[in-house]
């Protein structure tokens, strides 16, 4: 999905956030965390070190989205896509700098189509000057994609914090993001994998609630004439407000990208996702509850803290040497 701002996809839209339940991690390793949540991880964490840091990301969030009402959608997504390649730890956030660090903005999934990385500067920015060396870029993707959801309709959560960004990318990783032509077999695998349950993966697909897909990436294809990075919305109803109504478009068939019609129309779906999707369909509560949740169990995937990895200056560079 080139340029677009819709929820992880893979193949330059990979859609999919991804999602571990977190083992314990020793403070500083960097390995999954388990139902703990993240060892390290706070939602006060920032109290007395920087107070108003939630203040502050609100604040250029919402400055933002005046000019660019995609800008929501595109945080939140830039947060899957870090914590699902090595954990939440901003790597995707680095620039090119050879040969020491590739970056993943490159890979297929990301390439003309991870956005917001400009909001994320003025982010920092802003943060330096209140709080310098405080406030992490892995903990600013955090916070933004709860601030995005709310600011769009969407729920509430306490966000854990305290994470530490990393001074590697991992590009094997990053090349394998889920794709949108995704089986629901193939899909529920790769959520497995990182502690994900079938909730889980229908609460989080429904992010694709809000944002804009590349037309080469639905179900339709793109029109005759039609440039194939030409954006639709994912939800024609209500393309920038997060609600349930997402879930309403699968019931009727109407869900642009493939992977997400697949929770209804695979074969496996009937005992599996059907359900859900009629589940949160019917109560808007009942999914927000759940995506909150499972953005918590995302978030505290493999979470550096401790003395490991370090509190960039600046999100697009490592803090070991001079630019």
């Amino acid at each position: 999905m080139a340029a677009s701002s819709c929820f992880p996809l893979a193949a330059r839209c990979s859609l999919f956030l991804t999602a571990a339940l977190v083992l314990a991690l020793s403070p500083g390793a960097h390995g999954h965390a388990g139902a703990d949540a993240g060892a390290g991880l706070s939602s006060s964490f920032y109290d007395d070190s920087c107070p108003g840091a939630g203040d502050i990301v609100r604040r250029v969030i919402q400055k933002a989205r005046v000019a660019d009402a995609r800008i929501p959608a595109s945080l939140i997504r830039l947060h899957f896509h870090d914590c699902f390649v090595q954990g939440c730890d901003g790597s995707l956030l680095l620039d090119n700098d050879l040969p020491a660090i590739m970056t993943e903005k490159e890979v297929p999934a990301n390439d003309r189509s991870a956005r917001g990385f400009k909001v994320v500067d003025d982010i920092k920015r802003a943060l330096e000057n209140a709080c310098p060396g405080i406030v992490s870029c892995a903990d600013i993707l955090a916070l933004a994609s709860e601030i995005s959801v709310e600011l769009a309709g969407g729920p509430r959560w306490s966000v854990p914090l305290g994470r530490r960004d990393g001074t590697t990318t991992n590009i094997e990783s990053a090349n394998n993001l889920p794709s949108p032509f995704d089986s629901l077999e193939m899909l529920q695998e790769k959520f497995k994998n990182l502690g994900l349950d079938d909730t889980d993966l229908v609460a989080l697909q429904g992010a694709h609630t809000f944002g804009r897909a590349q037309c080469q990436f639905t179900q339709r294809n793109c029109s005759a004439g039609q440039d194939e990075e030409t954006l639709v919305n994912l939800d024609t109803v209500t393309p920038d407000v997060f609600d349930n109504k997402y879930y309403g478009n699968l019931l009727r068939g109407r869900a642009p990208l493939p992977s997400d019609q697949v929770m209804l129309s695979d074969p496996v779906a009937a005992t599996t996702t059907a359900r859900i999707v009629r589940r949160f369909s019917g109560s808007q509560k009942d999914f927000f509850k759940n995506f909150a949740a499972s953005m918590v169990k995302m978030g505290n995937i493999s979470p550096l803290t401790g003395r490991a990895g370090e509190i960039r200056n600046n999100c697009r560079r490592v803090n070991r040497k001079p630019y």
